[in-house]
């Protein structure tokens, strides 16, 4: 190749790098769209509880059906982190940190591509995990624990590729990680993944088992180091065998109806397999399927798929011959950039969609005397109402409450009024917030005896009980 060529080359390389890693997560941290669940109020006020208490909660503070009983948040750490920058810049603070962990989730997949495949591949591959992950780019703690996810399996595949193993120190990264999100699971799955495939393929097997047993011993021991002891490190498992699952948006099967975008990327992935022939261990591909059916059973593993595959695929597009160490002087350049952005978005004004997730007009409209009453809340509202100091009936905490209290309140919102009523006397509700779309329930409130609206707008409706 000619000098001219050679600047070409790497003008080019420089030009994805940057889009890869820079431009394309710092618009998508800068969409208002990520504040489109009720879950980011709720998590952002939990970190504010325990930097205003100086300790994890034990029991709930937020709600009065679940008042005084146990709950240990999981995510403390995250949360707590989402309230730092709440508290520092509001909104602003909380799109600056999901900028933040969507660079580095880039940084990380962009810089392990490039390594096998050319650079405009590694866009390419950026781009089919970004099409996946945007219905899940929600300000939450799992957008933190993307970036972990990546790269965790960079390093377990690196430390492959050398046919060692990671180094002990890395096991610290676990206890880091359970108590960022419950994601953690996937960690440690891959990581015994990646070494059976070191026990099945090294030349030398007792090296193998004892290295990797090592290794896989730091980091069972490493989840162990969290907030709720075995409770945390079950509690992911538990989650699982809950009933009220199919109700909540996110823990449902995959459907092309919901996310299209899902199953056009997995078709032309799967294509791209039939036609490259890509060359890996078996065990990557019982891996790659593992996650592909945890996908197809509920919705939020598309993105762990998504991740997951970036890391491990390129290395089998290439067909193992690397292209070499990525070039070390872009990424001062990046990291330099990076700042400069996440600084930016930091003081640029950010105000969430005014829509069910973020209902304020609504919620000011509320009486002051009305806010301490036991309220019949919509779903997605409890995180808002908590973010304002008023007490929710139920919340997206949905694995806190069980299943009969969210199985219960599926039928109220279905419009069972005998179930409504028990909840009324039960509870002592004086008042409700609701979005339109609970129809049913709006209408069997319009028509009981002792209620009345007192406002609505776009969002939803308010009522009082007399």
């Amino acid at each position: 190749m000619t000098q001219a060529g050679r600047v070409d080359e790497r003008a080019k390389y420089y030009l994805i790098v940057l889009t890869a890693a820079l431009l394309i997560p710092a618009t998508l941290g800068s969409s208002k769209s990520i504040f489109n669940d009720g879950d980011v109020s709720w998590h952002i006020a939990t970190g504010q509880w325990i930097l205003a208490h100086g300790q994890i909660p034990r029991t709930d503070p937020f709600s009065f059906t679940w008042a005084g009983k146990p709950w240990v948040p999981i995510e403390w750490f995250a949360e707590t982190i989402m309230a730092s920058a709440y508290r520092f810049a509001g909104y602003s603070g909380i799109s600056a940190l999901a900028t933040a962990a969507l660079i580095a989730l880039h940084a990380v997949i962009v810089s392990n591509a490039t390594r096998f495949v050319r650079p405009l591949s590694a866009l390419g591959a950026i781009v089919a995990m970004d099409v996946v992950l945007i219905p899940m780019m929600l300000a939450r703690p799992h957008l933190l624990a993307w970036a972990l996810l990546a790269f965790w399996t960079v390093l377990m595949v690196h430390a492959r590729k050398k046919d060692g193993v990671p180094p002990l120190a890395a096991a610290l990264l676990m206890v880091v990680w359970t108590n960022l999100h419950g994601s953690f699971v996937i960690g440690l799955v891959v990581a015994a993944a990646l070494g059976l495939e070191a026990l099945l393929a090294s030349s030398d097997r007792s090296r193998a088992l004892r290295q990797w047993g090592l290794f896989g011993v730091a980091c069972l021991i490493a989840v162990f180091v969290n907030a709720n002891g075995l409770e945390g490190v079950l509690h992911p498992l538990k989650i699982a065998n809950l009933s009220m699952l199919p109700l909540v948006d996110e823990w449902k099967p995959s459907n092309p109806a919901v996310t299209p975008f899902f199953f056009v990327v997995l078709a032309g992935v799967l294509a791209l397999i039939w036609v490259k022939r890509p060359a890996m261990h078996p065990v990557r591909w019982v891996l790659l399927c593992a996650l592909l059916g945890l996908a197809l059973l509920q919705v939020r593993h598309q993105a762990v798929l998504a991740i997951v595959a970036a890391v491990i695929l390129p290395e089998a597009f290439a067909k193992g011959s690397a292209r070499g160490e990525a070039e070390g002087r872009i990424w001062w350049l990046v990291g330099a950039a990076a700042a400069t952005l996440i600084v930016v978005r930091l003081f640029m004004p950010m105000t969430p969609p005014e829509n069910e997730a973020n209902p304020w007009n609504l919620i000011a409209a509320v009486p002051p005397d009305l806010r301490s009453q036991p309220v019949l809340n919509g779903y997605v509202m409890g995180g808002p109402l908590i973010l304002s100091g008023i007490r929710t009936y139920v919340d997206g905490r949905g694995d806190m409450y069980g299943d009969e209290l969210v199985i219960g309140y599926k039928s109220i919102t279905d419009g069972d009024a005998a179930k409504f009523e028990e909840a009324v006397q039960r509870w002592g509700i004086r008042w409700a917030i609701l979005p339109h779309r609970y129809r049913k329930l709006v209408a069997l409130i319009d028509r009981s005896p002792g209620w009345k609206r007192i406002h609505q707008d776009e969002v939803g409706v308010v009522y009082v009980r007399d």
